[in-house]
């Protein structure tokens, strides 16, 4: 879009189906390098992807050709396909319905950024709800609790 100038960085985190874990060190590489394919494919630009076994976080710079749900079903859906294709499991991989989406300025890029590439090591002393549950309040996010994530794990 000629004429269109846009600063958009979103951070996306969703979870495997049913919280299992699924995300083997084996394949975890890939399986990031496959997303970055797909948001690189799609226009945008990939900051960082990290996550644990039963979780993932993506923190994109967007162009406004694409919503942001569009983008995550995308991400969700070709990822999920390349994990069942490449057979790194016995079993069917799968997203968890759902996801979060978490807007920054230009001055939180090298914070959230960080906090990504952290991730095994802050989920030493916070679980995946604790950090969920603690963004959705840092962004005044109102949610019902029937509509979170499955955190039975």
């Amino acid at each position: 879009m000629a004429n269109t100038y846009s600063q958009i960085y979103l951070q996306f985190v969703f979870a495997v189906k049913g919280r299992e874990y699924l995300i083997l060190p084996s394949f975890e590489e890939k399986l990031h390098k496959y997303i970055s394919g797909i948001v690189t494919k799609l226009g945008h630009k990939l900051i960082a992807v990290n996550g644990m076994p039963d979780h993932i976080h993506i923190f994109v710079g967007m162009k406004p050709n694409i919503s942001p749900s569009d983008l995550v079903n995308k991400i969700k859906s070709n990822s999920s396909k390349f994990v069942n294709e490449e057979n790194f499991l016995r079993g069917h991989f799968e997203w968890q319905t759902g996801y979060g989406v978490f807007s920054y300025g230009q001055s939180q890029i090298e914070n959230v950024y960080k906090y990504i590439l952290n991730q095994k090591e802050h989920h030493k002393t916070k679980s995946f709800k604790e950090e969920y549950l603690g963004l959705l309040k840092i962004f005044e996010i109102e949610y019902d609790d029937k509509y979170l994530f499955d955190f039975s794990r």
